[in-house]
């Protein structure tokens, strides 16, 4: 399974980004989809996840203004980010895994390569 992010850049604080991840290789086992970033100096955290059941996570810090999405005929998923603040700066991954991972904590197995979202004040 690979995986591809794009849709990051340079927004200012209250604007909006849409960050896309592309899934190629054995889809069909994907069952969990996620969205991490990484802040400079921060760890890695999960901030929203999708999976197959239909549930779906987000971290309190972007509860109501980020939502994760998924097209499943395009093989692909999003996050739809609103409201941006300049701490929403970081490095953003999309990851997959064929399990349906419920606890935030583990890491799931696929991941993109990042993608920079800078928000500026």
């Amino acid at each position: 399974v690979q995986l591809e992010e794009s849709g990051g850049g340079l927004v200012q604080a209250g604007g909006s980004l849409r960050l896309s991840c592309s899934v190629s290789g054995d889809v069909s086992s994907i069952n969990t989809m996620g969205w991490y970033r990484q802040s400079p100096g921060g760890e890695r955290e999960l901030i929203a996840s999708t999976i197959s059941t239909g549930s779906t996570y987000y971290a309190e810090s972007v509860k109501g203004r980020f939502t994760i999405s998924r097209d499943n005929a395009k093989n692909m998923f999003f996050l739809q980010m609103n409201n941006l603040k300049p701490e929403d700066t970081a490095v953003y991954y999309c990851a997959a895994d064929n399990g349906r991972i419920v606890v935030t904590t583990t890491l799931l197995e696929y991941w993109g390569q990042g993608t920079q979202v800078t928000v500026t004040s």
